[in-house]
């Protein structure tokens, strides 16, 4: 089993042998291309977004700037929305479900290291998988850490340190991160704690 193959297995591996110093360095490039497009080519970037990205579905959106290590490992639903400033190290596989929408500054961290110093000196480290599931919200400066889920419908308040898995249908926010409360049908008519919508289009 060389280093890429244990990587995507989850098991130690060093990060520049068997190719994945190139592999990362081509993502790298795209990367590059996509941060700095113009606005107005916006077509040209999605498609781009599409070479970079291991599965994305219809309308999909990522503000730049955009930082991922492989691209290839990263897996979006339909309507996905990320805004500025969105990171994930893709070491391991991160898969996101449909309508996701990704505040500024989140980042979603699948890389770790040993914690004992003379076994993180031999240059292992390891990648564990993120799942985040369909209508998840992520707020503002949030962080999910290697091997957690966020189950449907979840919305993770600003400034979180996931590191522990968040049932569906649920707030959750705190570092670390601890469910706040069930989302229930009474905050279908509330667009911001206890106000109202002044509208009827939003059922």
């Amino acid at each position: 089993m060389d280093q890429k193959q244990r990587m995507l297995s989850g098991l130690p591996y060093k990060a520049w042998l068997d190719g994945l110093e190139e592999e990362r360095l081509e993502n790298k490039k795209k990367i590059y291309r996509f941060n700095h497009m113009p606005p107005e080519e916006w077509d040209s970037r999605e498609d781009l977004l599409r070479e970079i990205l291991g599965k994305a579905g219809r309308n999909v959106h990522i503000e730049p700037p955009f930082h991922c290590d492989y691209g290839y490992n990263i897996e979006v639903g339909d309507n996905f929305f990320a805004n500025y400033n969105l990171v994930i190290l893709d070491v391991g596989k991160v898969r996101i479900g449909d309508n996701a929408q990704i505040a500024p500054n989140v980042a979603l961290y699948t890389a770790g290291h040993p914690v004992h110093p003379d076994s993180r000196n031999t240059g292992y480290e390891y990648g564990i998988g993120i799942t985040i599931g369909n209508n998840v919200w992520l707020g503002g400066n949030v962080c999910v850490l290697p091997g957690v889920t966020i189950g449907d419908n979840a919305v993770i308040g600003a400034g979180s340190v996931v590191t522990r898995d968040v049932p569906a249908n649920c707030i959750a926010a705190g570092n670390p991160c601890r469910v706040i409360r069930s989302i229930t049908e009474k905050d279908r008519d509330f667009y911001f704690r206890d106000r109202r919508f002044d509208v009827v289009d939003y059922r």
